[in-house]
């Protein structure tokens, strides 16, 4: 390939995050308006939340409260992302620290921002104290945020495996603990997924520069 051509290479490469991330992102709004436009949940909503309530046991709702810890509270909204920040600063990679903690901040301003518009009302049988608004799940979008991020940085089939368990789970737990509906971890799945793919986009030239050699490269591309 020509010199002269890398650049439209990488526009192209980069437009892809950018369109994939806000089709996710646009999604989620439409979800949310659909769901303000309704006097009930969806039927889905309330089987499933009568599923976890008929299935409700110690050992499921043991699991769920320490995912309400890891996923939120003090140490899934800072510690997670700063330790994370801190290992890829020491492993020299500081364009992707910088990647994964403007991820983190966005995507939980996006969450908010989401809250607030749509106020959308929590399961009555709620067992856990949790701020405003029920779409969409903040946990399940941080757990998003952060699988996506590590493919990107990592991309290896049992990262991508291990990273759509962990919103699995925590969407699971977020539902038996009766904080969210179904559709609120299905919100927050797609603004955790497209706000970290938007980030990409401006991250990816830096990101790509820095990506040690042996690595697959799926922002390879994306470099200047």
């Amino acid at each position: 390939m020509e010199p002269s051509s890398r650049p439209r290479v990488a526009g192209a490469s980069r437009t892809v995050l950018f369109s994939l991330g806000a089709v996710l992102v646009l999604a989620a709004f439409g979800l949310g308006a659909v769901i303000f436009t309704r006097d009930s949940p969806f039927g889905i909503d309330i089987w499933w939340n009568d599923l976890m309530g008929a299935s409700a046991s110690p050992i499921l709702t043991g699991y769920s409260r320490v995912m309400n810890v890891l996923g939120g509270t003090w140490f899934g909204v800072l510690a997670v992302p700063i330790l994370g920040a801190i290992a890829l600063i020491v492993a020299k990679r500081p364009w992707s620290a910088a990647f994964f903690l403007t991820a983190e901040a966005a995507s939980a301003g996006m969450v908010q921002v989401l809250k607030h518009l749509f106020g959308r009302v929590r399961p009555e049988e709620i067992i856990v104290v949790t701020d405003y608004g029920s779409f969409p799940s903040g946990h399940v979008a941080n757990a998003a945020t952060i699988a996506t991020v590590a493919v990107l940085l990592f991309p290896k089939l049992w990262v991508l495996l291990v990273g759509i368990g962990w919103v699995f789970l925590m969407a699971l737990s977020r539902t038996a603990l009766h904080a969210h509906w179904l559709s609120d971890t299905l919100g927050g799945a797609l603004i955790g997924i497209g706000v970290a793919l938007i980030v990409a986009g401006f991250f990816a030239p830096m990101l790509a520069r820095e990506r040690p050699a042996a690595q697959p490269a799926p922002l390879a591309k994306l470099s200047e």
